[in-house]
């Protein structure tokens, strides 16, 4: 039975974890007549598993992916293209840790959303901070904010995590000034911080999906620099459902590999350029990579 004063003084230190299991730990320490240095470090493990569980979850939902994603539902059997052991890699965190790039570029449904996503995720779980994003959602959050008071909060947002992953780029054209702001994003995270990217689009149509062919220019310079390009071909896996098995082949669809990507199924998407399908998938050489930079720390405040 634990005592009252017992409980008060755990609660006063916001140890909710070590106060759930508490009664459990001292059954052990009595039965296996554990000493109190080793009881204490049991019940202190269990507090800071408790708090590092809460901080993943709220790191998750602050991401605001548009889907949790965990890379053990993918089905890397459906797409062979998909490179299992680069993407696992991937979820490792060291090219976070190394401050470099990736660009997964690839017709819909071919899995660009649901591998960068839970690479995302996984990032999370490694003590990273991590922000979720399409490319419209950039664009609205800066066009929306009109006072710079509220674009440098904005700004900040994009700026502050260690990962930030921005999709669907190529979806559309965007609103005129996007690309002045994408620009700036790229530029001050440049081998700072580290930036995710999905494209349906070759490199060269990126001028015109910005409106902006000097900015595109310079984003692509910047970002291509420490950046694994990922090129992903392949069967859809969306139009392999009984709903969508019988849209006629003449609507110039794509047919590519995973159900969780960056397009619905009835979106018209532009065939793979000559330069697309002769890509190099590999990773660019890096250049001048800078110290690893280290996963935030467990918090000690209680959520």
């Amino acid at each position: 039975m634990i005592r009252s004063s017992l409980t008060q003084a755990i609660r006063a230190l916001h140890l909710s974890g070590l106060l759930s299991s508490l009664e459990v730990r001292l059954a052990e320490a009595m039965g296996n007549r554990l000493g109190h240095a080793e009881f204490l470090e049991l019940v202190l493990h269990d507090e800071i598993a408790v708090r590092t569980s809460r901080q993943v979850q709220r790191r998750i939902r602050a991401a605001c992916f548009r889907e949790c994603k965990s890379l053990d539902e993918f089905d890397f059997a459906f797409n062979t293209t998909v490179p299992r052991r680069q993407i696992y890699d991937l979820a490792t965190g060291q090219f976070i840790r190394q401050k470099g790039d990736v660009l997964f570029l690839g017709p819909p449904g071919v899995g660009k959303s649901f591998l960068a996503q839970a690479i995302g995720q996984q990032a999370i779980k490694s003590g990273f901070m991590v922000l979720y994003r399409s490319i419209f959602d950039l664009a609205r959050d800066f066009l929306e904010e009109q006072l710079p008071q509220q674009q440098d909060k904005t700004l900040y947002r994009y700026l502050k995590p260690d990962l930030l992953i921005i999709d669907d780029m190529g979806m559309k054209q965007l609103p005129r000034r996007s690309g002045e702001y994408l620009l700036e994003i790229i530029l001050r995270r440049h081998e700072n911080r580290s930036t995710m990217m999905t494209s349906n689009r070759p490199l060269e149509d990126w001028g015109k999906l910005i409106g902006d062919a000097p900015a595109a220019t310079a984003i692509l310079d910047r970002f291509l620099q420490h950046a694994q390009i990922i090129s992903i071909t392949g069967r859809s896996y969306r139009l392999q459902r009984p709903a969508v098995s019988q849209i006629p082949s003449g609507l110039g669809l794509y047919t590519s590999g995973n159900s969780n990507d960056d397009s619905s199924p009835q979106e018209t998407a532009h065939p793979p350029t000559s330069r697309e399908a002769n890509a190099n998938p590999g990773r660019m050489q890096p250049q001048g990579m800078e110290q690893p930079l280290q996963a935030n720390q467990v918090s000690e405040e209680t959520p």
